[in-house]
């Protein structure tokens, strides 16, 4: 903040400079805070109430012992998927932490669950997002259109995530 302070006073000395300034990021910013807000709020809960460990049990009780082997790898696939339905901090508070713990009564190191989802929903998945206040700044700083932008980088963001993966399983990164 002081640093910010500082930024601001030193490029925009008037005061009307800097209003105009903060008025064109306002929204932006109040969009972020509300994430961040949801983000705690959702962790907070989860961890509170005990829900993932219920969650967890419940989903080991669903997958079968053939597929729980390729949880990383099902985890790595649809990591950038996923990202168009969950923020980031949705996913990796909520959702990884339920399937970290799932994957551990399967004998699976959670370090390998880690390591699949950040192929697709941090690298390639978060300039995606709808869900991304980045992704608002950045398609409303260029003026392009987020559907269209979507629909562009989609395949891309997909077949690199598959790239990524295949190199992962190659060098043990993950594994099967």
């Amino acid at each position: 903040m002081f640093a910010f302070v500082i930024a601001l006073l030193v490029n925009y000395p008037k005061l009307e400079e800097q209003q105009e300034r903060l008025s064109s990021h306002a929204s932006s910013v109040v969009m972020v805070s509300t994430m961040i807000f949801a983000a705690g709020i959702f962790t907070g809960i989860f961890t509170g109430t005990k829900m993932i460990d219920a969650m967890a049990s419940s989903m080991v009780s669903v997958i079968p012992e053939q597929i729980a082997g390729f949880l990383p790898l099902i985890v790595a696939i649809t990591s950038m998927p996923l990202s168009l339905v969950f923020t980031p901090d949705a996913y990796y508070f909520g959702v990884l932490p339920v399937i970290s713990e799932a994957a551990i009564s399967f004998g699976i190191d959670p370090i390998e669950i880690g390591r699949a989802a950040i192929l697709g929903q941090m690298t390639t998945g978060f300039p995606l997002s709808p869900l991304t206040a980045s992704t608002f700044i950045l398609v409303g700083l260029s003026g392009v259109n987020l559907g269209e932008h979507q629909r562009f980088i989609f395949k891309w963001a997909f077949a690199t995530t598959i790239v990524m993966t295949i190199i992962a399983l190659f060098t043990g990164a993950i594994s099967i």
